[in-house]
């Protein structure tokens, strides 16, 4: 019988009475899904008129593909903004300069206590008295995502790198680094492995709360999907609210899984069996390290001894 070092294993017992709970907890979840089934049949969601227009190409290609699309643009623009703004104000807030540091924490902790939908609307309706009439709906979504989540991320940054052991950036300064050499070759490198499920999981919230749009009516996946489609064809909304449901999951899925691959890409490239990168001015330390005995024999040698 296979044991554990985690738990003891279960006696008859403990088996049956595992056996059991899990009886149940299958059984109130079948009976959980099939009252959710049976409240739909009752209001006639499961009748085919309803999920028909979801059979035709037109339905996908002109309302779901191009609210699709606004939502992957305005979430891949703004990711990447708050993967910049996160970094620079991530390593802002580990500066030695007050200067530098005190004002960084102050603007992202300032974008993280504002609740985003909040952000979204001051930019809204910030925009027209600034720059004039038009439309900023994408400018407002993109730049409400990119403050909020790239304060966030921040964060992020600052406990990756914090979470390096110290003895990392003091060999790398006993070799010569300056400290940008130091953050950009040794701390960071190692922090991203520290940080991508926390990057990931970030990403993830920022790909859903591009569904904030719907407020300003910017043309996203939720807009098109849930506003527009059930007013075209008439009792199809709790239909389209479960197929744009299901397009939200497995675009998470597949960003989590983007994700995943990325890191273990990441984890092989650094695996090499190349030698040491010697800093500049640095050669003859790390020739006395990596040599050792050699290079003091040699200097004995010189010297005649």
């Amino acid at each position: 019988m296979s044991t554990s070092i985690l738990f003891d294993a279960p006696g008859p017992r403990a088996r049956v009475r595992n056996g059991l709970l899990t009886a149940i907890g299958v059984a109130l979840v079948a009976g959980a899904l099939y009252g959710i089934w049976a409240g739909f049949d009752a209001k006639g969601q499961w009748e085919g008129k309803i999920w028909q227009p979801f059979l035709q190409w037109s339905t996908w290609e002109n309302y779901i593909v191009p609210g699709l699309i606004g939502t992957l643009r305005a979430a891949a623009v703004a990711s990447v903004l708050a993967l910049a703004f996160g970094a620079i104000f991530g390593l802002a807030r580990l500066s030695d300069h007050a200067w530098i540091r005190i004002p960084a924490g102050v603007v992202v902790e300032v974008f993280r206590a504002i609740p985003l939908l909040l952000l979204i609307f001051f930019i809204f309706y910030l925009a027209p008295t600034l720059m004039g009439g038009g439309d900023y709906s994408f400018m407002a979504v993109v730049l409400g995502l990119t403050l909020y989540n790239g304060s966030v991320l921040a964060e992020v940054v600052k406990a990756g790198v914090n979470a390096v052991p110290k003895g990392q950036s003091e060999a790398a300064y006993a070799v010569g680094m300056r400290k940008n050499q130091v953050m950009r070759l040794v701390l960071l490198p190692q922090g991203v492995t520290a940080m991508m499920p926390a990057i990931v999981s970030q990403l993830v919230v920022l790909l859903k709360d591009t569904a904030l749009g719907y407020i300003i009516a910017y043309v996203d996946l939720l807009n098109t999907g849930f506003k527009i489609l059930p007013a075209v064809f008439f009792g199809s909304l709790i239909p389209a609210a479960i197929v744009i449901g299901i397009i939200y999951v497995l675009l998470n899925m597949a960003l989590s899984y983007l994700a995943t691959w990325l890191e273990r890409r990441s984890r092989r490239s650094r695996k090499t069996a190349a030698g040491p990168i010697v800093p500049p001015g640095a050669g003859s330390i790390a020739l006395a390290a990596g040599m050792g005995g050699a290079v003091t024999g040699v200097a004995l040698s010189d010297t005649g001894e």
